[in-house]
C-alpha cells in the first residue's frame, strides 16, 4: 500500500514528459459515452485529470468539465493547455466536496490511485440519477512479443514489472476486468459494460523511452537505476517500434433512488 501511494506520488516531477510522451485519446471514446448514455453528456467531473490528455476529449465536444488533480505540477500543465469551458480543481478524488452533481464522472488513467473505501458511494454522489460513470486507460505495450521479450529482459534486474495489479485481484484472464468486477458488486451502480478500443501507434525508440520515464514504477527507482535501466532498454530497441495501446472502457449508471439490485427484472 505505501508503495502504490508513493508511486501515485510520482507524476509531478515528469509533468512535461507526461504530456509531451503519453498518447491521447481518440474521438471514438467520445463516442462510445455518448452511445452508452443516449446523449452527449452536457457535464461532467473528472478525476485525475493529469495534464489534460482526456480533459481535452471531452471539453473539445462541449461538455463543460471539472477537472480535479491533486499534484499541483500536473495541473498547471494541464492549465497551459486548457480548452474552454474547463474548471480546475487541485484535490485528490477523496477531498472533492459532495454537493454539485454532474452527467458523467469519469477517469482516465487515475481510479487505481483513488482509496478503495467509499469509493462507489462517493462516485455515486457525485452524480446525476441515471448518470453515468465512465474509467478508461491501459498499458502501452511493445506490439511485437519479441522485442518486448528483450525489452522485458534489460529492465529485470531493476524491475520486474513495470505494470500495476489489479486492485481488487482479478486475474488478466477473466472476461471481466477491475473496475467493472467492483461495479457488479456495488449496489451504487447498473449495466455495467465493458469494451475495447484497439489502437497501433508507431514511435521512435526515444520517444518509446520518453513515455516510459512517465511511468511510476521507473519514477520511483533511485536516480542512478532509472538512468541505467533506460540506458539498457535503448540500446536493445530498434530505431522505431510499435505500441499497443489498447483502450479498455467501462461504463455504468447510477442507479435511481430507492432501486436496489433486487428491483432489476
Amino acid at each position: 500500500m505505501l508503495a502504490m501511494a508513493g508511486r501515485a506520488r510520482s507524476f509531478g516531477a515528469r509533468a512535461e514528459a507526461y504530456e509531451r510522451f503519453r498518447p491521447g485519446y481518440p474521438v471514438e471514446l467520445f463516442d462510445r459515452v455518448t452511445a452508452y448514455r443516449g446523449s452527449p453528456p452536457r457535464t461532467a467531473l473528472e478525476i485525475g485529470a493529469g495534464t489534460g490528455k482526456a480533459t481535452r476529449l471531452f471539453a473539445r465536444h462541449g461538455v463543460a468539465v471539472t477537472a480535479t488533480e491533486p499534484d499541483g505540477a500536473m495541473l498547471a500543465e494541464l492549465r497551459k493547455h486548457m480548452p474552454a469551458g474547463v474548471r480546475t480543481v487541485q484535490a485528490a478524488f477523496e477531498d472533492v466536496r459532495p454537493g454539485e452533481t454532474y452527467e458523467l464522472v469519469y477517469a482516465a488513467a487515475a481510479l487505481h490511485w483513488t482509496h478503495p473505501e467509499g469509493r462507489w458511494s462517493r462516485t455515486a454522489a457525485l452524480l446525476e440519477p441515471g448518470g453515468v460513470f465512465a474509467c478508461f486507460g491501459g498499458p502501452v505495450q511493445l506490439a511485437d512479443p519479441v522485442v518486448e521479450e528483450t525489452v522485458r529482459a534489460a529492465r529485470a534486474p531493476f524491475l520486474e514489472s513495470d505494470g500495476i495489479p489489479s486492485p481488487d485481484g482479478t486475474p488478466p484472464e477473466s472476461a471481466m476486468q477491475w473496475p467493472g468486477t467492483e461495479l457488479q458488486r456495488s449496489e451504487w451502480f447498473t449495466d455495467v459494460e465493458q469494451s475495447v478500443i484497439r489502437r497501433r501507434l508507431t514511435m521512435s525508440a526515444a520517444d518509446y523511452v520518453g513515455q516510459l520515464s512517465t511511468i511510476s514504477a521507473y519514477l520511483i527507482l533511485p536516480p542512478l537505476d532509472r538512468e541505467q535501466v533506460f540506458g539498457r532498454i535503448m540500446r536493445v530497441l530498434p530505431g522505431t517500434v510499435e505500441i499497443a495501446a489498447d483502450i479498455t472502457v467501462h461504463l455504468a449508471r447510477r442507479r435511481s433512488p430507492g432501486r436496489g439490485k433486487g428491483d432489476e427484472g
